[in-house]
């Protein structure tokens, strides 16, 4: 599939093929979230449009259009689409759109025919964007009671509670175990108690979620998404700067989880600016023989040099190495003041 947006926050065009794994890398700032974030708006909309149980008097392309109008408002803060930005996913099934109007729906040119019955292999996302969802299991569980009670809603950041949801529910798919990998990885388990609180179990000591290493609790996604059967080739992980908490040696370790759930099906967009994340995965990918693209995040367009991987990876560590660039600058003037 390809996304393809215009106008959309800090980006003024991007054009980003989703099939195997996706890295896009550059600076803070340049887009790269926001890539990841319109992915989530289509592919989760457009299953939940096509699998909902409608009234009879709304069709499926309405619904599908309702889905996406709530993602959007959910995913993006109001203003944050230019009144001329559009958003277009093509699949094999045919192509989706939505444009901004002023009351902040979406508008679809969806052909009726992509709406026969539907079929269990729509994909979904998963988006994450921090481990520190972990912090927040209790808060969504206390919500979650208190808008049931009082019949409300309450407006919380929707991204985090739908990963959250995903970690306590399982999937009625199979999906890939990577239980083993992990937990030989960090030395321990992630384990639920009697009242479904999850912990870390590190050789029989408990450790509470809270005090866990923010590191460790970024594979613990891994693990409990793994068991919950939510990695398969039914859904595309997005993984926002996954890189962030974690020691460089263990962003290796991550890579390599990467690149295996992509050689077993899963779809995979990773965004970065971690030379380090982005040199594994090229190596490793090209190891398993595992398809890549990679994107540069630069001055509003996210694109390839040239359609070129090699060149489009010159381009990135160039830009990521501008910090040596910096020292060096340092070191020589330090020597001409000596």
């Amino acid at each position: 599939m390809e996304l393809q947006l215009k106008n959309i926050g800090m980006i003024k065009e991007a054009s980003v093929k989703i099939d195997g794994l996706t890295v896009i890398a550059g600076e803070n700032d340049t887009g790269k979230s926001t890539v990841g974030k319109a992915l989530y708006v289509f592919l989760n909309s457009i299953q939940k449009g096509l699998t909902a149980k409608i009234k009879e008097e709304v069709s499926k392309k309405d619904s599908l259009v309702l889905n996406m109008g709530y993602l959007l408002s959910k995913v993006f803060q109001q203003g944050y689409l230019d009144l001329r930005g559009e958003m277009h996913l093509i699949t094999q099934k045919g192509s989706y759109s939505i444009k901004r109007d002023d009351r902040f729906v979406a508008k679809n040119n969806i052909s009726e025919s992509l709406f026969g019955t539907p079929d269990e292999k729509d994909s979904s996302a998963i988006y994450i964007e921090s481990p520190l969802v972990w912090n927040f299991t209790d808060f969504f569980r206390d919500i979650a009671q208190v808008e049931s009670q009082m019949d409300i809603k309450i407006d919380y950041p929707y991204l985090m509670k739908d990963l959250n949801f995903k970690l306590h529910i399982k999937s009625a798919f199979d999906g890939l175990d990577i239980k083993d990998k992990i937990t030989s990885l960090i030395g321990g388990e992630f384990k639920k108690d009697e009242l479904g609180h999850y912990y870390f179990d590190k050789e029989g000591q408990r450790i509470e979620m809270i005090n866990t290493a923010t590191g460790i609790k970024m594979f613990a996604l891994f693990q409990i998404l793994s068991q919950n059967n939510y990695l398969n080739n039914n859904n595309v992980l997005i993984l926002d700067e996954p890189e962030v908490h974690l020691h460089p040696k263990w962003q290796l370790e991550i890579a390599k989880i990467i690149i295996e759930l992509v050689r077993n099906g899963v779809k995979v967009l990773v965004n970065s600016h971690s030379p380090y994340m982005i040199e594994a995965l090229e190596r490793y990918a090209e190891k398993a023989e595992v398809p890549v693209d990679f994107y540069l995040a630069e001055d509003g367009m996210i694109d390839k040099v040239e359609d070129d991987n090699s060149k489009t990876l010159a381009k990135i560590f160039h830009k990521l190495s501008a910090p040596y660039e910096t020292f060096n600058q340092m070191d020589s003037e330090t020597l001409k003041g000596g």
